[in-house]
């Protein structure tokens, strides 16, 4: 048997502290939303949100231009990930992989089974999705009590679960579509990377240049303007030295994410959360689209994420890393339950125009995600102390095959 230990990176290290406080902020900025939505200023606090600012509401602006900031984080993230993190190996990287696969397939599933043929089915999507800073940050609140893998683990599931989600949004939630503008941002796109390919740039003012007029483009063009954002990070050069300070990548990641996790993202929560609570709302609950929403991530997340991982791991595709048993990954996967931002964000693109159903989504999403950040957290405090004496927890130990 051969056993490799990994360091974790300072750059992992700042992102998991930065997702902790993220997601401090997002329950703070959620209950003050709901509390002012339902007072005697909530008219008031909602026209906020309403208000035009050059042609968009500041809700828009919010949603399509601060959230592309955040998609250029969480691109900068899966780009680190796979060059120097978890997904650089490709038979670690297996294990995530396929735990985000079942995470994003079988919610997705039985949203469909509660909604085929109906209105709501577009909504499909709604349940796919992991909210990194929730998850990250209730593990947090466990500390030593669970093994530094399952931190790594639970990173690159819920960066590949974003992932799958922006390829959702780009594939499905797609406006009327202007090839004009879509060519021309792809044709941005091109154009960076020939400077980051051939021309070796490292400066990075035209890359950011280059991304708000990528994302002008992609917005006029009906995709989703967000997906701009990740499309820049797979542009910006990134030094596979880990910890490279001199990376353009590795600087513009860590610059991102105190803005990211403090600003943009409470802000966010702040302008989608303010929900009114009307005498009937209960009723919404027992909808076809909100029981999908609440059976896809209460149930359809830890099931797929355990399942389709239990699968691979037994037929010999990949393995356990060895401070993790299988009671880790059962709450892994109930984390994975906590949608919130990118389930809010896709329920925007699900329903555009239709505010009640929006309203009853976002109630669905914000039960949900608490319920299962609760059993998730509840379950690790009870069964995810480190095995054996791997309870360092700024190690992780993987056993590599033919050792």
């Amino acid at each position: 048997m051969t056993i490799v230990q990994k360091n974790l990176s300072k750059t992992f290290k700042a992102f998991f502290d930065s997702e902790k406080s993220s997601g401090i902020f997002l329950i703070i900025c959620t209950v003050i939303s709901l509390l002012l939505a339902n007072s005697t200023v909530g008219g008031h606090y909602l026209s906020i949100w309403h208000f035009q600012v050059a042609g968009l509401s500041v809700e828009q602006w919010i949603n399509d231009a601060l959230m592309a900031v955040f998609f250029l984080l969480i691109g900068l993230e899966l780009e680190r990930e796979l060059y120097n993190g978890e997904l650089s190996n490709f038979k670690n990287a297996l294990l995530p992989i396929f735990a985000a696969m079942g995470g994003i397939c079988l919610p997705a599933l039985i949203h469909f089974v509660f909604n085929a043929g109906t209105t709501t089915q577009a909504g499909m999507g709604i349940p796919m999705a992991t909210d990194i800073a929730f998850a990250l940050g209730v593990l947090a609140l466990l500390g030593p009590r669970v093994p530094a893998s399952l931190k790594v683990f639970l990173t690159a599931l819920a960066v590949m679960d974003d992932l799958g989600a922006i390829i959702v949004i780009a594939a499905f939630y797609t406006a009327q579509l202007s090839v004009a503008y879509l060519v021309g941002a792809v044709g941005v796109f091109g154009l960076l990377v020939v400077l980051n390919r051939f021309f070796r740039v490292t400066s990075l003012v035209p890359f950011l240049i280059g991304g708000a007029l990528m994302w002008l483009l992609m917005l006029k063009s009906g995709v989703h303007a967000t997906i701009a954002g990740v499309l820049l990070a797979f542009t910006i050069p990134f030094s596979a030295k880990e910890d490279d300070e001199r990376s353009p990548s590795h600087r513009l990641e860590h610059f991102l994410h105190k803005p990211v996790a403090l600003l943009i993202l409470p802000i966010f929560a702040l302008a989608n959360t303010g929900i009114v609570l009307g005498t009937g709302w209960a009723q919404h609950l027992t909808t076809p689209n909100s029981l999908g929403i609440m059976a896809g991530l209460i149930l359809g997340k830890p099931l797929g994420i355990v399942l389709l991982s239990f699968v691979v791991v037994t037929i010999g595709v990949c393995r356990l890393p060895l401070d993790l048993n299988w009671r880790h990954v059962c709450g892994a996967g109930l984390l994975g339950g906590i949608g919130f931002t990118m389930s809010i964000f896709i329920t925007n693109l699900a329903f555009t125009g239709n505010a009640e159903m929006i309203s009853a989504s976002k109630i669905a999403i914000l039960l949900s995600s608490l319920t299962a950040g609760i059993i998730g957290f509840l379950w690790l405090k009870l069964f995810g102390q480190p095995v054996a004496s791997d309870a360092d927890t700024d190690t992780m130990d993987f056993q590599l095959p033919g050792g």
